[in-house]
């Protein structure tokens, strides 16, 4: 059993942990409440530059700063790289390439492609700026984190925790499987979703009709709504 020297010792570095969650908080919300709407791309990391789904991201990343929007990514390679290179290279005076880092012991080296680089150690504070600044999520093929960005989402969403704005899965092959199990599962089979909860998200296989769903869906209102602070304190001036 731990003597009460131990206990203390652990409460304490507790203690001193939630103070490196709050500074970076501060830190994500300084950084990003500056930077504009965005929309936010997901994908895997594991794409490679030859792959077709690389090359639509790159677009993507273009056609979104082409839309006085930030581009939003994980910061890593594969999809996330694409769309950051797409915005970075663009040559579109101002644009925003905006990469949310996260500690990882692998696979996460911050790509180069980036203006507004933030590190983050914790995956939940992370997850708060991809949602807070969005306008809309544009989705690629990806694995589980991916998934896991997808579906935290539409609950965020379906639970009416956050209005609801545009979610685009990009890949009707890749994608397609899983919306038939959501259908015919989830909906019809054992009525865990409700019908209109299929229309939280819009699928196709072109990143020009995703950047359009997204512009066109996008409420500027809701949008700063959704970012002013809700707290009392320092008035942070954000980009609209």
């Amino acid at each position: 059993m731990p003597n009460r020297a131990t206990q203390d010792d652990a409460l304490s570095r507790e203690s001193w942990r939630l103070f490196r969650i709050l500074s970076e908080f501060v830190d994500g919300f300084e950084e990003m409440a500056a930077v504009g709407p965005a929309v936010s791309v997901f994908g895997s990391a594991r794409t490679k530059p030859e792959e077709d789904y690389y090359q639509q991201a790159v677009r993507c990343g273009k056609l979104i700063v082409e839309r006085d929007l930030a581009c939003i990514t994980g910061g890593g390679p594969g999809i996330m790289e694409a769309a950051n290179k797409g915005a970075y290279e663009s040559g579109i005076e101002g644009a925003k390439s905006v990469g949310l880092n996260i500690e990882l012991p692998f696979e996460q080296d911050p790509n180069p492609f980036q203006t507004h680089p933030l590190m983050f150690r914790y995956f939940f504070i992370r997850k708060v700026m991809f949602v807070k600044y969005a306008a809309g999520f544009i989705v690629f093929p990806g694995g589980f984190g991916t998934l896991d960005e997808l579906f935290e989402s539409l609950t965020l969403i379906q639970t009416q925790k956050i209005d609801k704005f545009p979610i685009v899965l990009v890949g009707k092959d890749f994608w397609g499987g899983l919306l038939d199990w959501v259908k015919d599962t989830l909906a019809d089979k054992y009525k865990t979703i409700s019908p209109e909860d299929q229309e939280l998200f819009h699928l196709t296989d072109s990143e020009e009709e995703a950047v359009d769903y997204v512009t066109q869906h996008f409420d500027r209102v809701k949008w700063k709504q959704q970012v002013r602070p809700t707290i009392p304190g320092p008035r942070l001036d954000t980009i609209d």
